[in-house]
């Protein structure tokens, strides 16, 4: 006896109103400014509290990445877990240390750190003061593609933890599987030495075409074997504002320090502007034209940006050429709009406060 599996419409019906429940359900969730004041912090059984800027466990869905803000007490050690996510953390407040495979890290405000999938880490806090850390990790693009993993092992020793998975070095030889063994292993090695971590006091801000000065925090550039999320800082002058520019994929903005609006919009004129202070999280998405502009007249504007992956976004460009993914005005506009950041006089950085 055989059977059929039928939808009882077409597949071209079914994939209609698919396509179209999802964006209904990702429009009605979408945000563009999400507020310190939105983020509510709950208890974890980590011991920690953690509150969600942008994710679906806060009602505010994504597809690649996510924010967390995350808060240590006096005292508080957190249970030790992994999963098959990386993440970058991004310290706004208090001293503490994290634990990365047995290796610890202290580390301070303004100061960044990878936590490399599969990595088993803990955190904690030996001050006086409650400590304060954003996450930005790529837990929703794995979620997307089903292979997700989250294992947590309470307050189990490190020598009693299970390693990363195992990997094969590679083997001799030309044909295609020797040659894929070669190649995922020298990955593997590449992605398990990466670096972990960047002091605050290590940053050197330079002056940029579009009216900035900025720094990587974490990126491949500087030594870092992420899965391919980039983290950097932009200083934005007083009263000044960043040239215009628009890309796919999701991009979040974290204010580190004072305020301003930004511009969005589906042409270079005629958006709308929306304003943000320190806290703050500015969400980029849409292929929309956008502009971040340092509305106070005397203090400079510090903004940490978290880019979606560089491997999607080069998969991307690969597929869709010769659609342009990335564009900004000819130079003499933007050199207009972002005007000579050497007239500006930078004041010294320093560690970022809270609140």
């Amino acid at each position: 006896m055989s059977t059929h599996t039928t939808t009882g419409v077409t597949h071209y019906h079914v994939q209609k109103r698919r396509r179209a429940a999802f964006i209904e359900e990702w429009r009605k969730n979408q945000r563009t400014v999400v507020e310190l004041e939105d983020v509510v912090m709950h208890p974890t059984e980590r011991g920690s509290r953690v509150g969600v800027y942008v994710g679906a466990d806060g009602d505010r869905p994504t597809r690649t990445m996510d924010a967390l803000a995350h808060e240590l007490d006096p005292g508080v050690t957190t249970t030790v877990h992994r999963h098959s996510w990386d993440a970058m953390v991004f310290v706004v407040a208090g001293w503490g240390w994290t634990e990365i495979d047995g290796k610890r890290i202290d580390w301070g405000p303004g100061d960044s750190l990878h936590l490399p999938s599969w990595s088993w880490h803990r955190s904690g806090n030996e001050g006086q003061e409650t400590a304060r850390y954003l996450t930005f990790s790529s837990g929703p693009l794995l979620e997307t593609m089903g292979m997700a993993v989250l294992e947590d092992a309470g307050h189990t020793p490190v020598a009693e933890l299970a390693p990363r998975p195992p990997f094969s070095p590679g083997r001799d030889g030309a044909d295609p599987y020797a040659t894929r063994l070669r190649r995922l292993g020298r990955d593997q090695e590449a992605r398990r030495s990466g670096r972990l971590h960047t002091s605050w006091d290590e940053l050197e801000l330079r002056n940029t075409p579009r009216g900035t000065r900025t720094t990587f925090l974490l990126d491949r550039a500087i030594g870092y074997q992420a899965s391919g999320i980039t983290m950097a800082m932009f200083e934005i002058g007083p009263g000044r504002a960043q040239s215009m520019h628009r890309h796919p994929g999701e991009a979040w903005l974290y204010v580190v320090e004072g305020s301003g609006e930004s511009y969005l919009g589906t042409e270079p004129e005629g958006g709308e502007r929306h304003p943000w202070k320190k806290g703050d999280i500015i969400v980029v998405d849409h292929f929309l034209w956008h502009q971040h502009i340092n509305t106070h007249p005397e203090h400079t504007a510090k903004v940490v940006r978290i880019h979606m992956f560089d491997s999607l976004l080069e998969t991307m460009r690969a597929l869709c050429d010769p659609l342009v993914l990335f564009e900004e005005p000819p130079d003499h506009i933007r050199d207009a709009q972002a005007g000579d950041p050497s007239t500006i006089e930078w004041p010294a950085l320093t560690r970022p406060t809270w609140p």
